[in-house]
């Protein structure tokens, strides 16, 4: 049953890619040459990743979900780099998993806390931004 599940879920997803694709304005053999890397470009790995655990969150497969989960991750890939959503992300796990002194290296710095914050306020933000209530 979860193999179903995943295997639809990916499905869905090259097909929105494959569509995206096709969409695509042609470009100059200039513009090929020198491609331009993107801004805040998240590993497609960790985008599923997100979507898939968004999803679970929400109460389960349907395609308005997932295409809020996806809006969400893109939302927040535009306030953040990868890079920072990565180390809040970390924070945020090991600060959680760790109690008293053990956690407070995780928990008590200036940069884990500005962070998580920010994390926190992106999701927030994205949350009303791509969900429909």
């Amino acid at each position: 049953m979860k193999n179903k599940y995943i295997v639809s879920v990916l499905t869905l997803c090259l097909g929105a890619a494959i569509t995206g694709c096709a969409t695509a304005p042609e470009k100059t053999i200039e513009q090929v040459s020198t491609p331009t890397p993107l801004a805040n470009d998240y590993p497609t790995r960790d985008r599923v990743e997100y979507v898939l655990n968004c999803i679970a969150q929400h109460g389960g497969l349907t395609y308005v979900r997932q295409y809020a989960c996806g809006c969400k991750i893109d939302k927040i890939a535009e306030k953040m780099t990868f890079s920072d959503f990565e180390s809040a992300k970390t924070f945020s796990y090991l600060s959680k998993g760790q109690t008293g002194d053990a956690g407070a290296v995780f928990r008590d710095p200036a940069q884990s806390k500005d962070l998580r914050t920010r994390l926190k306020e992106a999701e927030a933000s994205a949350e009303k931004s791509c969900f429909v209530k």
